[in-house]
């Protein structure tokens, strides 16, 4: 029997659409004026991260830990279906800001481009191998390259140097891990996922490693001594947060070495989890509404999407345990808006002028004209409606939350990365004027990325075959962001950090920093091969990798990090 679903969220009076089916739901709360909300209006994103409380603080001393992190995949800095590059994930790239860098530990994930699959890496070994362009007669080719490579990476992380244990004792400051929703912070630890993970086999078919999370955990979360593994992402911070005597170790001062903070071991604590209580419905293109179980880690891998006071449940728990931190500042970030991802693109056009939907969502490589609801897996208007209305009822609970603990005298603040994302939207927004809400403006890009051509934006990663030819803020899984875009999120949440009187200082030399703190775009576009070099058979790979995807579900079941079930 099918779920109902939550109402949808209204559209702009000019454009009504059908409502979806009714559901019990936690209500959506009664918009209040700015001043107590964070908001312009009704609707509109959260906006003043201190939601208008002011809370008085007074500190001494520095926290030994300046940034520290507890998140999924955004988080932990995945790209293109692969944890790889994780220094230039967004909290590598803050602690860059910070003048931190070097003293930022996060785990690595190098070896064969990365955990599970590295899609980037994968086109560019067919393009080397087939060339530029790939045609259907180099379908059969490029497939055997990719089972080759598919290969290479399965023995690499399930049999070979990638399932060696990691010896470091010292805890990460980013703990994320990709695919973790908010009962996996809480529950998952070392000890749980090495249970967790499957005896390897070497599938001949579906070469995709196997149990791919649980072992990024294990590179993630501490293991050393044994009795660290029992630590989850959250009472990992938490130690961090005891952290609280002595000086800070090798960050020495013309006047010595800097005080420790006495009461707080966290400077910043960045929490940003919630995405893949809802991710699944557009990576599998099915809404499956939890039901009893969404709080067990084996049995909520059958939902693809939390109703809203499910998710308000674990979120309650969430905050009940990052209350137990001992950070000065922690700072929330909402759930974006899932449907806008281009792993889901909207075809046949908007259901009617000013409409922010699409009639039906279906993978980025079939076409408007190819599209067969019979046929090709889909999601609908009304489903990706409902999807969006459970993700603001996440984010206002989210905002509760924090409400609640500036009320209660913590220095706790609300990112709105929904806000920022639906800023950034390319179809549903930026391209038709109608779909705008009054609240709705152009997120205004960094200078270095509005200078190129084409400039960056929500579609699909492209190629000409010489260079990018569209999108560019999203990676090849459709998913996930490239570089630049991780530094527009390092932005914005540096803006929240000196909001609360963090002080930045230079990358090299430490002396602090006066004035506006800007991400060093210059870098990240240096280092963001996916926007200055994208692979060259990117626009003919896409079919190939859609073809692939439907007939051995590679890109599907590398997103799913493996889901148990699928």
């Amino acid at each position: 029997m099918t779920a109902p679903e939550p109402p949808s969220a209204p559209e702009p009076p000019s454009a009504p659409e059908p409502p979806s089916a009714p559901a019990p739901t936690t209500p959506t709360p009664t918009a209040a004026p700015r001043a107590a909300t964070g908001r312009t209006g009704p609707g509109a994103p959260y906006t003043d991260p201190t939601l208008g409380i002011p809370v008085p603080t007074s500190w001494r001393g520095e926290p030994r830990n300046r940034l520290v992190t507890i998140g999924d995949s955004l988080t932990q800095g995945f790209q293109s279906c692969a944890a790889f590059q994780t220094q230039l994930s967004y909290p590598a790239i803050i602690a860059h800001e910070l003048g931190w860098a070097e003293h930022f530990r996060h785990p690595s994930f190098e070896g064969c481009g990365g955990l599970p699959l590295n899609l980037e890496m994968l086109l560019r070994d067919i393009e080397d191998h087939c060339g530029r362009a790939i045609d259907w007669w180099d379908t059969p080719s490029a497939l055997f390259r990719a089972r080759r490579f598919m290969d290479k990476v399965e023995d690499y992380w399930e049999r070979g140097a990638g399932c060696a244990p990691v010896a470091e004792e010292a805890i990460n400051h980013n703990l994320a891990v990709f695919g973790w929703d908010l009962r996996d912070a809480l529950d998952k630890s070392a000890d749980v996922c090495r249970e967790m993970i499957d005896a390897p086999r070497d599938d001949l078919v579906r070469q995709v490693v196997s149990s791919p999370g649980e072992r990024a955990a294990l590179r993630t979360l501490p293991t050393r001594p044994p009795t660290a593994g029992a630590l989850t992402q959250v009472t990992a911070a938490a130690a961090l947060g005891e952290q609280t005597a002595g000086t800070r170790h090798g960050e020495a001062t013309e006047d010595g070495e800097r005080e420790a903070d006495p009461e707080h071991g966290i400077e910043t604590l960045i929490v940003f989890l919630g995405a893949n209580n809802a991710l699944s419905s557009v990576i599998e293109l099915k809404v499956v509404w939890s039901e009893e179980g969404y709080d067990d880690l084996r049995e909520k891998a059958r939902f693809t999407v939390w109703r809203p006071e499910h998710f308000a449940a674990e979120l309650r728990q969430l905050a009940d345990a990052v209350e137990r931190i001992r950070a000065r500042h922690v700072i929330w970030c909402t759930v974006p808006h899932v449907t806008i991802a281009p792993i889901a693109r909207g075809v046949r056009g908007k259901l009617e002028p000013g409409s922010r939907y699409f009639p039906y969502y279906t993978r980025p490589w079939i076409s408007d004209s190819a599209f067969d609801p019979e046929r090709d897996p889909h999601l609908t208007a009304e489903q990706a409606r409902a999807v969006d209305a459970a993700i603001d009822q996440y984010n206002d609970a989210m905002a509760e939350v924090v409400r609640g603990a500036r009320q209660a005298g913590r220095d706790w603040y609300l990112l709105d990365a929904a806000g920022l994302l639906d800023r950034l939207a390319c179809r549903r927004y930026f391209e038709d004027e109608a779909a705008r809400p009054d609240w709705w403006t152009p997120y205004p890009l960094p200078r270095e990325l509005a200078g190129l051509d084409p400039v960056p934006n929500s579609r699909f990663l492209l190629s000409d075959g010489d260079r990018r030819s569209d999108g560019g803020l999203f990676s090849l899984d459709g998913v996930h962001p490239t570089t630049v875009a991780y530094g527009i999120l390092a932005q914005e949440l540096i803006e929240v950090m000196r909001r609360a009187g963090v002080e930045f200082r230079t990358p090299y030399g430490g002396r602090p920093r006066t004035g506006p703190v800007r991400v060093d775009f210059t870098r990240l576009m240096r280092r963001d091969t996916l926007v200055n070099r994208p692979p060259a058979n990117v626009t003919s790979g896409l079919e190939a990798i859609g073809w692939a995807d439907e007939a051995l579900d590679v890109l599907a079941r590398a997103l799913r990090f493996g889901r148990r079930g699928k």
